[in-house]
C-alpha cells in the first residue's frame, strides 16, 4: 500500500493505474477510521481493482465552534488498518497541500436540498463537501466512489453534482453500520461518556418506533414525527436539531407518507452532536 500526501503523485499514479485498464475506487473519509468507514473500503474493494481511501480532516466544512481542533485523528492507525483491508492507496493531504494560499475556489449545490436538515445549523458544511469531493474526484480519477447511507443529505448532493457537472464517475451508497445494540457507527461517538452513550441509543430507537408506526397503516407525517421527537425526548440528555420526514429522492416537502421516505435526526447529547437515518417505502 502506498501513502501519498502530494497532489500531483498521486494524480499522476491514478492516470498510471487508468492506462493499465485499471478501475478505481475512492473512499473519501476524514480519518479515525471505524467499521463503518472499513465497509466502504471493501464495498470498494468487491467492485474496483484499484481502492484509494482518502484521509482529510476538511476545514471548510466546519462551521465556527464545530469540533474541528478536537476531530480525532490517527493517520498511524488507520494506515495499519487499510493496509489489513488491502486498500492500494491512502491519499493523506495537509490543508496546505488542498488549499494553498489565495484558494478561492468552491462548488455550491443551492436548493431545497441544501438549505434543509442539516444546512440549517451547518449552513456552510455542504458547501466544504462537495468542494473537497470535486477536488478529490479529480485528483483520484475514480470510476466509483462509496459513501455511506449514514450521512444521506450529503450523499444524495454529492450524487446530484456529478449529475450535474457530468463527472465521469458513479456513486455507489453503503448501508448503515451500526453496533450490537443499534446505535450508528460515528467518529464522534468517542465523544460520548457511558450515561451519553446509553441515550444516545434513543436515535435508533425512535427510527424503529416511527417505521413500525408506518408499517401499522399511519401515513400523517405530523403523527409520526411527533412519534419521533417524543420518543427522543425520553432520553434527558437529547436536545434534538432535528426529526424530519422528506421525498427519499430529493428531500421534498410531504403531508402523506407514499413512496420511499427518509426519516432523519439530528440530536445533540451533551456537545456531541449525532445523526441517523432510516429510509421507509410504502
Amino acid at each position: 500500500m502506498q501513502i501519498f500526501t502530494n497532489i500531483a503523485e498521486i494524480q499522476e499514479w491514478c492516470k498510471a493505474q487508468k492506462r493499465e485498464g485499471k478501475t478505481i475506487g475512492l473512499v473519501p473519509t476524514m480519518g479515525y477510521l471505524h467499521q463503518g468507514h472499513l465497509a466502504l473500503v471493501r464495498a470498494a474493494r468487491q467492485a474496483c481493482d484499484i481502492v484509494v481511501v482518502s484521509i482529510f480532516v476538511n476545514p471548510i466544512q466546519f462551521g465556527v465552534g464545530e469540533d474541528f481542533e478536537d476531530y480525532p485523528r490517527d493517520l498511524t492507525k488507520d494506515s495499519q488498518v487499510l493496509e489489513q483491508e488491502r486498500a492500494d492507496a491512502v491519499f493523506a493531504p495537509s490543508i496546505k497541500e488542498m488549499y494553498p494560499t489565495g484558494y478561492n475556489s468552491f462548488v455550491e449545490v443551492l436548493g431545497e436540498i441544501s438549505s434543509k436538515l442539516c444546512a440549517k445549523s451547518r449552513p456552510t458544511h455542504f458547501r466544504g463537501v462537495t468542494t473537497v469531493v470535486s477536488k478529490l474526484f479529480n485528483i483520484c480519477l475514480p470510476d466509483k466512489a462509496f459513501f455511506g447511507q449514514k450521512d444521506a443529505q450529503q450523499v444524495m448532493i454529492i450524487e446530484k453534482i456529478v449529475r450535474e457537472l457530468n463527472f465521469p464517475l458513479s456513486i455507489v451508497r453503503v448501508p448503515i453500520v451500526r453496533e450490537e445494540d443499534g446505535l450508528a457507527l460515528s467518529s464522534r461517538n468517542v465523544y460520548l461518556d457511558a450515561d451519553k452513550r446509553k441515550q444516545a441509543l434513543v436515535l435508533s430507537k425512535s427510527l424503529q418506533a416511527a417505521r413500525e408506526l408506518i408499517k401499522s397503516g399511519e401515513r400523517n407525517v405530523d403523527r409520526v414525527k411527533a412519534l419521533l421527537t417524543d420518543t427522543i425526548k425520553t432520553s434527558p440528555d437529547a436536545n434534538i436539531d432535528y426529526a424530519e420526514i422528506y421525498d427519499a429522492a430529493d428531500l421534498s416537502e410531504l403531508d402523506v407518507i407514499k413512496g420511499q421516505v427518509l426519516i432523519a435526526l439530528a440530536v445533540k447529547f451533551g456537545t456531541t452532536r449525532l445523526i441517523d437515518n432510516l429510509l421507509v417505502e410504502v
